[in-house]
């Protein structure tokens, strides 16, 4: 009996996602077709000019902006940014540090303060089990 593997396909948007661009920035070749999971595991290793360029520059889908800005999706949204931004815009608003930055700055900050503690407490609570 032999196996016969099927090549693994995507839709471009769940590619795009995995390579953490914004969809509508691609090439249309990228957006028209369907990526393998190869041809993924390709663009990953050796990513080229068009991706780089979009990583580096953007603009960056939503996932990205609230990882750099270092707040929340849901805060991003809050601060009323819905579209996707690019790299000098992002820097822009660091340097800006609008109300609404702060604020969510901190809150994000509370958050993974009280993870940690949480993370702790189960520790010692695992520990003390016989």
């Amino acid at each position: 009996m032999t196996s016969h593997q099927s090549t693994q396909t995507m839709k471009p948007a769940t590619a795009a996602k995995k390579l953490g661009v914004y969809l509508e920035a691609t090439p249309a070749e990228f957006r028209e077709g369907v990526v393998t999971r190869a041809e993924l595991n390709a663009l990953q290793a050796d990513p080229p000019q068009w991706l780089r360029d979009l990583r580096r520059d953007g603009p960056h889908p939503r996932p990205v902006v609230a990882a750099k800005l270092g707040v929340s999706i849901a805060g991003l949204a809050r601060g009323g940014v819905t579209e996707p931004l690019t790299t000098e815009q992002i820097e822009a608003l660091k340097q800006e540090q609008p109300e609404w930055l702060q604020k969510e700055r901190a809150t994000q900050a509370e958050v993974r303060k009280e993870a940690a503690r949480l993370k702790e407490r189960d520790a010692e609570c695992a520990a003390e089990r016989p």
